[in-house]
Formats: C-alpha cells, sequence, structure tokens
C-alpha cells in the first residue's frame, strides 16, 4: 500500500511539471508569434525626444502641418506630421486615402529612419468629424484640441 501512494504522488509532481513546460512553450510561441504584430504608438514628440531605432516598426499620429504636403512626380509623397509641440517629416510611397488633408489627423505605420518617418501605411479620418483616439489624447496633451461643440 505504501508503494502506491508514493507513485500516485510521484506521478502527480510529473503531470504539474509537465503542465508548467507545456505553459511556458506555448506562452513563448505566442510571443514569438507577436513580436511582429505588436506596434506601439508613439507621438511626434515621443518620437523626437527618443527617436526609436530605424529596424522598428511602430504607429505615429498627429495632425497633417498646414503647408507640408508635397506632391512628387511618382506617388511618393512628403508631409509633416504635428502635435502642436513637435513636427516629424514623413515620407510615404503609395495612394493616399481620399479624406486625407492638411490639418487632419492620421496614423501611419513605419520606421524613423535619418530624420523621416518612412511610413508604409497610412489612415485618415473616415468622415469629417472622426479623429483617431490616440491622436486626439495627443493633441490633448499638447493643448492644441479643443472639443468640438455638438
Amino acid at each position: 500500500m505504501a508503494g502506491m501512494k508514493g507513485l500516485k504522488k510521484k506521478r502527480r509532481v510529473q503531470v504539474i511539471i509537465l503542465a508548467f513546460v507545456a505553459l511556458a512553450l506555448s506562452g513563448g510561441l505566442i510571443g514569438f508569434a507577436f513580436r511582429d504584430g505588436i506596434n506601439y504608438y508613439r507621438s511626434p514628440s515621443q518620437v523626437m525626444e527618443e527617436p526609436p531605432h530605424a529596424t522598428e516598426l511602430f504607429r505615429m499620429g498627429g495632425l497633417v502641418a498646414d503647408g507640408s504636403l508635397e506632391r512628387g512626380q511618382s506617388e511618393t509623397v512628403s508631409f509633416s506630421v504635428t502635435d502642436g509641440a513637435a513636427t516629424v517629416p514623413v515620407s510615404y510611397t503609395g495612394i493616399l486615402p481620399d479624406l486625407f488633408n492638411e490639418n487632419q489627423g492620421m496614423i501611419g505605420t513605419g520606421r524613423y529612419v535619418e530624420g523621416v518617418f518612412v511610413a508604409t501605411e497610412i489612415l485618415a479620418k473616415h468622415d469629417e468629424s472622426y479623429m483617431p483616439k490616440e491622436v486626439i489624447d495627443t493633441l490633448k496633451e499638447t493643448g492644441v484640441y479643443v472639443e468640438p461643440d455638438g
């Protein structure tokens, strides 16, 4: 009888250890799978204060600075994004959203390379009254955003 209790206890410890190993392995695999899918949001002020590495993919948003939109001969567009406290030059190759314009909110995904945010994706508001929450929060911090009446 005493041998059976020792065997059950040993088996229980083995199952617990196996469960912890499986949990750690699955957590590691999930983290590995998400490493490229997680994009941190930064405001132009944060980008200028602490420039990210050129290899880091992140999102940046703010208002398209007035008078900064320059369309080139090809699909490459240059403009600046501001949060009222700092301005970051942006370069984007592709077709901009229809509602993209100066003094409007936008969020871009890309990398900060040699002082320029090189965007791979640009998102703009989807109607005339919408602005992304992250952009509103950033603009409120710098005192640029005022709640619309209504």
